[in-house]
């Protein structure tokens, strides 16, 4: 009867062990992936045909477009004309009105170089090199440096060779900070 027992107590004992390690196993494994479901035959149809549709009513929206496009060009044309010496006029009389007033002695809060312009072949940009000559600190031997700035001419009268007067301004493009104040010599 002892056997009996002993081997009743193993039974009932083993079931739980191998639930209590299914768990742990089951833990320690990551869970595993589902496949994706595939999408219906039918779906794929009917997407395939969506878009064939929408290409038919694109192509005919940009024709209808173009003739409104060319009837509102005609008539801002026509417009713009009547409108254009107004605008022309005014920007002549601000432009005379700036070349009249000339440029400041000094302009306040602003830095202000000297220099000579070494390339004027872009539109309303001239690029000016300003030459600083220094003592060395230790040393004391002259140290000759040259600095070269691209400056915004709006009128573009600075020639090759001219010596400026250009001041700081705000950015005006990727290199450009700097503006033509006035030619103090022309070159010969």
């Amino acid at each position: 009867m002892a056997e009996k027992k002993s081997d009743t107590s193993r039974m009932s004992s083993t079931p739980a062990k191998k639930a209590t390690a299914a768990k742990k196993s089951a833990a320690k494994k990551p869970a595993a992936k589902k496949p994706a479901a595939k999408k219906p035959a039918a779906a794929k149809t009917t997407a395939v045909r969506k878009p064939a549709a929408a290409k038919t009513t694109a192509v005919r929206k940009p024709a209808a477009a173009k003739t409104t496009a060319v009837r509102k060009l005609a008539v801002t044309k026509t417009t713009a004309k009547a409108a254009a010496p107004k605008m022309t006029a005014a920007a002549a009389a601000r432009a005379k009105a700036k070349a009249e007033r000339g440029a400041p002695a000094r302009v306040p809060g602003r830095k202000e170089r000297r220099g000579v312009v070494v390339s004027a072949s872009m539109q309303k940009t001239i690029v000016v090199r300003i030459d600083s000559v220094k003592a060395h600190d230790r040393y004391g031997k002259v140290v000759r440096r040259s600095t070269r700035l691209h400056v915004h001419d709006e009128r573009e009268t600075a020639q090759v060779g001219d010596l400026v007067r250009v001041v700081e301004t705000r950015p005006l493009s990727a290199t450009k900070r700097w503006r033509l104040l006035d030619v103090l010599v022309r070159a010969k």
